[in-house]
Formats: structure tokens, sequence, C-alpha cells
């Protein structure tokens, strides 16, 4: 790995730097423990405020128009097509300075988006692409059950095809954000009778349909983030299937496949840990924070592995970036990073002892309540994306040519 930049990428980053500094209100962007949900991470102005989502909406535009909410796409689909080192250096700028991605950064330029563009018919890529880019269309994932989470496979939700349509009954859960997306991507069952990775078909699913139920689950962290969507008699034109039926788990894996180095993930990691140093040594006198003789070396413990969890990221997009398709290296930079942040979190806690579990809003609340935050989201860390299990399996079998059985 080479970690310096060449000629042109150091001016690409200087350009990307400037840009954010120029472009970005303050007042949107989240960066180390000031990013995490429910603990205060907008400080000046709140998330699903009028102003925030004016502002949000001018600095999308403004990054849509050089193509910067899907960097990764080609130009032709409204992206920058950007190169692999490229998209490296943007992602690690905009991560520092917490800015936001845009649009629906995540499912829509991550997931479904690529997803179209390699599977899609043109009629798909010119319906549902420049929505995406211009920051217009919410998506969601109906991927997941309540049988079949790590087993995905396993997925029960059924689509019958009548005339032109597809009738589907069924049930997702921890479907994120499917109360305000415009479209779902859904895999569901279309012969019952193939073995299960071969019955399965891929569908793009307008979420103002008929037949369409969101609920929602709200999490530990008093969050609305995850939904349980039932299907009752949903018909969902032919038109809306994405690439063969039957063949909808090999498109459903290809999705999966479009998983970011985590440089983003990282950067934040690093910001976090900084961030708490910078708490405690500010406020080492107070009563609010541990005198333990542990804490130093435990933050500093933090410290270190971020900075292994940006080796282990980098070596994924130094990999790419020659051609090669990181398969185990992936899985170790997730496994790594996901338990990380339990780690950091329990951290947190520790420096701020019986104080660490106040909310925001608490008479005695210490560091804006991101310590409480922090700890309940990194619950979900090391599910989402594949669990640690799974990543085990994998690095096992795969990087470390171990039997299955």
């Amino acid at each position: 790995m080479d970690f310096h930049d060449t000629p042109e990428e150091a001016a690409f980053r200087r350009e990307v730097r400037a840009f954010i500094a120029a472009e970005c209100p303050p007042g949107i962007s989240r960066r180390g423990f000031g990013a995490m949900f429910g603990g205060g991470g907008w400080d000046d102005i709140r998330l699903g405020t009028d102003e925030y989502r004016r502002l949000n909406a001018e600095w999308a535009k403004k990054l849509a128009d050089r193509g910067w909410i899907a960097p990764a796409w080609p130009k032709e689909y409204g992206g920058a097509g950007m190169t692999v080192m490229e998209q490296f250096i943007f992602n690690q700028e905009m991560a520092a300075a917490g800015a936001p991605r845009g649009g629906n950064y995540g499912i829509g330029t991550g997931w479904a988006g690529p997803t179209i563009i390699l599977y899609g018919t043109e009629e798909q890529k010119k319906k549902y692409l420049p929505p995406i880019v211009k920051g217009d269309a919410i998506w969601c994932q109906g991927f997941s059950e309540p049988g079949a989470g790590s087993d995905l496979a396993s997925l029960q939700t059924r689509a019958v095809k009548d005339g032109d349509d597809y009738v589907i009954n069924g049930q997702k859960i921890w479907t994120s954000g499917a109360h305000v997306a415009h479209y779902m991507i859904l895999l569901a069952r279309t012969d019952p009778d193939a073995p299960k990775h071969k019955g399965i078909s891929y569908f793009i699913v307008d979420m103002k349909s008929p037949g369409i139920d969101v609920r929602p689950l709200v999490n530990m962290a008093d969050n609305h983030d995850f939904n349980e969507v039932f299907f009752d008699n949903l018909r969902v034109p032919k038109e809306n299937l994405l690439g063969e039926e039957n063949r909808g788990w090999y498109v459903g894996t290809t999705t999966l496949d479009f998983e970011r180095s985590g440089i983003a993930t990282s950067v934040s990691h690093g910001l976090m840990v900084r961030d708490l140093a910078e708490f405690v040594r500010d406020h080492r006198g107070a009563a609010f924070v541990s005198k333990s003789r542990a804490l130093r070396n435990e933050i500093a413990d933090r410290a270190v592995e971020s900075a292994v969890e940006q080796m282990l990221c980098t070596q994924v997009v130094s990999m790419q970036s020659r051609g090669l398709v990181p398969n185990k290296e992936s899985s170790v930079a997730k496994l790594y990073s996901s338990e990380l942040d339990i780690r950091i979190a329990a951290t947190a806690m520790q420096a701020l002892g019986l104080y660490g579990p106040l909310r925001r809003g608490s008479p005695r609340v210490q560091f804006n309540g991101r310590a409480e935050s922090a700890y309940l989201y990194a619950t979900t860390s090391t599910v989402g994306g594949g669990t640690s299990e799974i990543q085990r399996n994998i690095i096992a079998s795969r990087g470390l040519g171990l039997p299955r059985a």
C-alpha cells in the first residue's frame, strides 16, 4: 500500500476540502460523537426542523450539480465517474468534515442505484436513477424477515404471477426508513418448489401502492428508524421485476456486495476517540469524570484500534484500486469496525461512570448525552450488514480454507 497521494490525488483532495469548507452549512455537519442519533448531534439546527431541511436540500443540490451524490456512478447516470482512489479521498474528506452525503445516501445511491445500473432495463434506469442523484427519491430495503435474517435465502414472502402483475403477500422487518421511503427493493419467493436460493425474484416496489402496511419499530434509544412492513395482496407490475424471474438471489447478493470500504466509519471512530479524550482532559477534575487510573490506557487503546481500523479499510481500497476483489479482507474490516464501535461506546460510558447512562435533557447529563446514545446504538453494529458470526464464517472458510463442518 502507498499511503501518499499522487499529485493528482492531492489536488483532488484540496478541491473536495475547499468545496466543503465553502459550501456546506455548519449547522448540518455532524462528526465524531456529535453524529450520534438522539445524542445532540445537531446542536445548531436539529434534524427534522424546517431550517435543517432547507439547508440540507441546498447542500444536496450543490453535490448533485457536481455528480457527488453518487460519485461512483458513471457520468451518463448522473454520477461523477470517480476512480476507486478518488472515491476513497472523497469519503475521507466528507467524513472528516461531518458533511452530509445528500439525498438518500446509503440504500438509494449505494445499493439500489448500482443494482439497477447492472440489471435494469433502459426504461427502469431512466425512471429510477435520475430521482436518486437529484436527491428526490428515498429508498428502503425489503430483505430481512422475522424468520430470515442471517439466513436470508429462507425468506417466505410470496410473489405469485397474475396476468401482468405479481401479487405479493408476506412480511419484512427491520426496514430502515420504510415510513418515509418512496420505493423499496424487495426479495420475494416466486417458486416455492425450487431450492431456496433458486426460487427468489427481485422487485422494485412503489411504496404508495395499495396493500402495504408500514408499522413503526421504536428502538431502545427511543428513535423511529426501523419498521415492519406487511404486504396484503400487493400488486406489482411485471415491469418492476429487476433481472430474471427466479434469479433474484443473485441480483440480491450483488446488492449486498456494494459495500463501501468503511473508511467513513473508521474516520468517524477516530474523531469519536478524539472527542472523548478532549472531554476527559478538559474535565479531569470534575466529579462526573471517572478517576480510574486505567481510563487513560483504555482511551489510548481505542485510539490505536481506530488507527488499525483505518489501515484495514485502506487495504480494501488498495486492493480495489489494483483491480482485485476484496473478500475475506472486507469481512475482516467489517468485523473489526463493528466490534470497535461497541468498545468505543463502552469506554465513553466508563469515562462518565454513573453519569454515562443519562440521556440528553436529564438535569445532570454530561457530554450532551452522547455516551448513552452511542452505547445504545452500538448494540446494532455487530448485526447490521452481516453479523459478526457470519463475518467469522467467511474469514474461516474463504480466508483460512477451513471446512464448513
